[in-house]
């Protein structure tokens, strides 16, 4: 019986190598002689801990997998396009830097991801730099220093930095020297930073992490927005009083215009609120459909006129997700509780709005506010989902009670109140 499938283009061979796990694939040289090395030549090397027998004893994978990833470049013939290691068992491994060297003599090499151990980091070496074909680069836990004569990676479309240790300053010239840039993503850096990104290509950005400042320079393009920003509130404290000048709000969003997806968490939106009140913001955003903000303290005045300006300048808004932070004093109201009557425009109207979420509701009079600005003013809302604080302790039939009495403007939307 003839065998059909070695008898395959060489192209179709590879693209069925590349689907398995590389341990499968190397398995395959003992298919035939055909078969034996085929899958040398194979474009994507993707290593993980699956590639060796698993062990009680760390350091019996390691070398495992070191030995393993070693013989598998050393047999590999040909370009190789793609370039990937994950495992928690590869901690300061020397081997990794001759790895990188023979990535960085194969002028090919378009994608290279490390996600390594925690326990340490990794100091990469400089020939790093010399990948200029680089497309796609993802690092986890690695201690990055590009030397001076670094130039950039003139075709790097996607950079993603996971707890790295590098200077700030670092940072910015990396990402401004890869003109092509469309998505970024920091998160998790050992030191707080405040850190100003240019990237005038860049669609996608998601950062998490310590940041004390964040200032978007040169990101016209920038479509799709996710902060997750810590910050001890000592530090916090200090920081709004050293700004209380500024406005945190217009100098971190008017610069993106054509932003369709914003999402923010954690001290996301009292860093916002930083500064005085701007009053009706100088642009609108168009283009601005989606936007999730979480934690956000109606307590606090200054959290709650952001909200307010940021849902009134935008128009276009489809989805609106919200949760509460922690109410300290529930059954108290704030001051200025006529904010919303006094700052909203008469005749606002979302036009586009079809779906709101809010949780952690804990029945306070802005929380309310908001539910009922945003029941008249969206007449084709199809469904508004709340689910209570598990910290609520009144009457949740009475909160419900006040919802049903809001006017709708529109006649199909569906207040749906989880109850759990």
């Amino acid at each position: 019986m003839d065998d059909l499938i070695s008898d395959l283009p060489q192209s179709i061979l590879e693209s069925i190598l590349t689907r398995l796990p590389i341990r499968d694939a190397v398995k395959t040289s003992i298919l035939s002689r055909k078969w034996r090395y085929k899958w040398a030549s194979i474009t994507e090397l993707v290593f993980d801990d699956e590639c060796v027998t698993s062990s009680h004893d760390g350091n019996v994978v390691e070398q495992s997998l070191v030995k393993f990833i070693t013989r598998a470049l050393f047999l590999h013939h040909g370009p190789i396009h793609k370039f990937q290691v994950s495992t928690c068992y590869l901690q300061s491994c020397p081997d990794i830097d001759q790895w990188i060297l023979f990535l960085s003599r194969d002028s090919d090499v378009r994608e290279l991801i490390l996600k390594l151990g925690e326990d340490e980091w990794v100091r990469l070496p400089s020939c790093l730099f010399n990948c200029k074909k680089l497309t796609h680069l993802d690092l986890s836990c690695c201690e990055l220093d590009p030397p001076p004569r670094f130039k950039g990676f003139s075709c790097l479309r996607s950079l993603s930095l996971h707890r790295v240790l590098v200077a700030a300053d670092a940072i910015e010239n990396l990402i401004w020297s890869c003109p092509l840039l469309e998505n970024l993503a920091l998160s998790y850096f050992d030191d707080s930073l405040a850190i100003t990104i240019r990237a005038p290509n860049l669609k996608y950005l998601y950062m998490e992490g310590d940041f004390t400042d964040i200032f978007l320079e040169n990101t016209p393009l920038l479509l799709s927005l996710s902060v997750v920003m810590y910050m001890a509130d000592d530090v916090a404290e200090h920081f709004e009083l050293e700004q209380s000048s500024n406005c945190n709000f217009v100098k971190f969003l008017t610069r993106v215009p054509r932003l369709v997806s914003l999402a923010g968490r954690a001290y996301f939106a009292k860093y916002l609120s930083i500064g005085d009140d701007p009053g009706p913001l100088p642009i609108t955003f168009d283009h601005l459909k989606i936007i999730e903000l979480f934690e956000v303290s109606f307590e606090d005045m200054k959290e709650v006129l952001v909200l307010l300006r940021l849902i009134t300048s935008s128009p276009n808004l489809e989805e609106f997700s919200i949760s509460a932070g922690e109410s300290t004093s529930p059954a108290e109201a704030p001051d200025s509780l006529d904010i919303w009557e006094r700052e909203c425009p008469a005749d606002w109207t979302f036009k586009q709005l079809k779906v709101v979420k809010m949780t952690d509701v804990n029945g306070i009079p802005h929380e309310m506010d908001l539910v009922k600005f945003l029941l008249g003013s969206s007449p084709v809302l199809k469904t508004m989902t709340i689910s209570p604080s598990t910290y609520f302790k009144h009457d949740r039939m009475v909160m419900l009670i006040e919802l049903l009495r809001f006017r709708r403007a529109s006649s199909e939307a569906e207040i749906i109140f989880l109850q759990e």
